[in-house]
C-alpha cells in the first residue's frame, strides 16, 4: 500500500512511543487519514496509535479540533497558524501525548501565487508543551505524490519528537 520506505519509519515511531507510554493521535487535511494509515500498518500499533481526525473542511477543523475560524480567516487553512493549532487541537481533543498535523495544496487545482500547489504545513505538538513547525514546498508533483511526501515530512517530525 504505502512505499517500502514508509514502514519502518512508522515502526520507529510506533516503538518508541509504545516505549515512553505516549499515545499518538494525527490531524489530517491534505492527507485525508494516510499518516494515520501509514502508522497503522505497524502490526502492534494500537499501543501507541490512539486516533486520527481527518479534518478536510475548515469546518471540521473547527468543530473537531477546536481551529478558531477567525484564524483560518486571517491566515488562511494552509498556514503555520492553523497547522499548529491543528496539533494543538488534537492532543486537547484526544489526550494522546503527542499529535502532528498536515494541512495543505496537493493540487492539481487550489493553489494560487501565494500558496501554489504542493505547498503543506506541518506542526507536532506535545503534552510538555514542545512543538515544532515546518513548511515544504514540494511542488506541482503529482496530487498523490504530494500526499506520500507529506506522510514521509510528518513522520520524519514525529520521530525527531520522539528521540
Amino acid at each position: 500500500m504505502f512505499p517500502a520506505d514508509i514502514e519502518p519509519l512508522a515502526k520507529t515511531i510506533t516503538d518508541r512511543a509504545a516505549d515512553a507510554g505516549i499515545m499518538l493521535a494525527t490531524a489530517e487535511s491534505c492527507t485525508a487519514g494516510l499518516l494515520v494509515a501509514a502508522l497503522t500498518t505497524v502490526s502492534g500499533s494500537a499501543k501507541a496509535v490512539d486516533r486520527g481526525f481527518v479534518t478536510y473542511s475548515n469546518d471540521a477543523k473547527h468543530q473537531m479540533l477546536g481551529v478558531d475560524m477567525k484564524l483560518i480567516d486571517l491566515h488562511g487553512a494552509v498556514s503555520r497558524s492553523v497547522a499548529e493549532a491543528m496539533a494543538k487541537g488534537a492532543l486537547k481533543a484526544s489526550g494522546a501525548g503527542l499529535a502532528a498535523s498536515v494541512t495543505g495544496i496537493a493540487g492539481p487545482t487550489g493553489g494560487t501565487a501565494e500558496k501554489p500547489v504542493g505547498l503543506v504545513h506541518f506542526a507536532v505538538a506535545r503534552q510538555d508543551g514542545r512543538l515544532i513547525h515546518r513548511e515544504e514546498r514540494f511542488g506541482d508533483i503529482g496530487r498523490d505524490s504530494v500526499r506520500l511526501e507529506s506522510v514521509r515530512t510528518a513522520l520524519r517530525m514525529m520521530a525527531e519528537m520522539l528521540a
